[in-house]
């Protein structure tokens, strides 16, 4: 487990934590670390040391708005932006005298001429010419304070930070976005000059929304703990994210156990996935129907709480009798919630079933079941005799007081519910008819 924290403007420890909390609560556990790269700038700035005795690195005082002038004269004769190298060492090249008060960078001597070629194990061969790369930064300048005691080396950047650890950690795969292959050139290149054994480098496509375009907050690109508040499984998760760059034949479902087992870093996908709400929900109602009561009813007692709502002992069996419908436990707690406090009943379930016509019908069940026992035989022989007496059908009856008791004309068995509600409920929503 290695955090990238480089970037300091950016890995902010709430974000370091998140990822922390999001692989936790995944299950994902790691045999060794976190690993924290800026507390390993020791070792960075030993490997730069190393590099500028060997001449594989050297320092440049090229400032910004030097740069800048640079990019902007060669877009302006048609060339591709990059550092021309003014600083770099060359047999016979004089370089100017360092400026006085300038912190240089320190830049990766790229070789020049040939190519950078590697078998990434998504898509096949690729080859870059080392006269498409400039010079790299692989530190930053010095700070005034580090500086002070007598440093001369910057931060390291990313780009040279994780070449490093790559091979102190000794890395064999590395399976990242797409987006990244860019880099690779340039950090094999510094693997070879340090003399490092390469990994092997595999680039997956970029996952899109529905649409196709970028993957962003609108299409559900959020942090995996959203998920979590949201109620959806670990398993789940799991499940649906291997899927979207991974295929096992036609296996839609499968265990974690089954997911470590048959990848084999074969049948990784070339082309970008896309991200399908509908078809994640699809995969976790799979793994909540299956799920243990007692689990989901933790589950939707945490969900509870955010309403102020505190369950009792009938949540394992309301969980039981409400799972094959809901897609994350925080439907199931939308169910579980109408046991403990009144739900919003459906205006347009009530008008439609809760009819003039039928209120006698209820003030007849109403009469039978108070006199009866609580479970579901007695509930069920109060339910046929209602019928039996008013000529309705099932349907006719069970709708409204569906409503009545739940909000909405849609739930499992009518005995059931009615049995969970309790006594005392059920009479004091069935009698509630405007």
């Amino acid at each position: 487990m290695r955090i990238e924290d480089t970037d300091e403007a950016r890995s902010t420890q709430e974000a370091v934590d998140q990822i922390i909390e999001a692989m936790n609560w995944l299950e994902m556990k790691y045999d060794e670390g976190p690993f924290y790269q800026m507390q390993r700038m020791d070792r960075y700035r030993e490997v730069i040391a190393q590099m500028l005795k060997a001449g594989t690195a050297y320092y440049c005082y090229t400032q910004p708005d030097e740069l800048d002038a640079m990019r902007l004269a060669q877009k302006e004769r048609g060339e591709k932006p990059r550092y021309d190298g003014r600083w770099r060492p060359e047999a016979g090249k004089v370089l100017p005298q360092p400026p006085a008060g300038i912190k240089p960078v320190v830049r990766f001597k790229s070789p020049q001429g040939g190519d950078v070629v590697w078998e990434d194990m998504v898509k096949g061969q690729i080859s870059i010419s080392n006269d498409e790369l400039d010079d790299l930064i692989i530190a930053r300048p010095v700070s005034e304070e580090a500086a002070g005691k007598g440093e001369t080396v910057g931060t390291p950047t990313y780009n040279f930070c994780v070449v490093v650890d790559d091979w102190d950690m000794r890395i064999s795969h590395v399976i990242r976005g797409d987006d990244h292959v860019n880099n690779t050139p340039r950090q094999i290149n510094i693997l070879k000059a340090l003399g490092a054994p390469l990994p092997v480098y595999g680039h997956v496509p970029m996952i899109l929304g529905p649409d196709g375009e970028k993957l962003s907050k609108r299409h559900g690109a959020v942090s995996v703990t959203e998920y979590r508040d949201k109620g959806y499984l670990v398993e789940g998760m799991i499940n649906y994210l291997a899927r979207l760059g991974w295929s096992h034949g036609d296996d839609e479902l499968f265990s974690r156990e089954q997911l470590a087992q048959w990848f084999d870093g074969k049948h990784l996908t070339t082309s970008p996935a896309r991200w399908d709400a509908a078809k994640l929900n699809w995969v976790n109602q799979h793994y909540m129907k299956h799920a243990d009561n007692e689990r989901l009813a933790q589950l939707v007692t945490e969900q509870l709480a955010k309403r102020s709502i505190t369950p009792d002992g009938r949540l394992n069996a309301i969980c039981g009798l409400f799972k094959d419908r809901c897609e994350t436990t925080q439907v199931l707690a939308d169910w579980a919630a109408a046991f403990y406090a009144m739900p919003e009943r459906s205006k347009e379930d009530y008008a439609q079933h809760v009819t003039e016509a039928v209120k006698p019908v209820i003030q007849n069940l109403v009469a039978k079941l108070k006199n009866c026992d609580w479970n579901k035989a007695a509930i069920t022989a109060a339910i046929k005799a209602t019928l039996a007496e008013t000529g309705l059908k099932m349907p006719q009856l069970a709708m409204p007081v569906r409503v009545l008791l739940m909000g909405t004309a849609q739930t499992p068995s009518l005995d059931a519910v009615l049995e969970l509600c309790g006594q005392k409920l059920s009479l004091e929503r069935l009698t509630q008819i405007d």
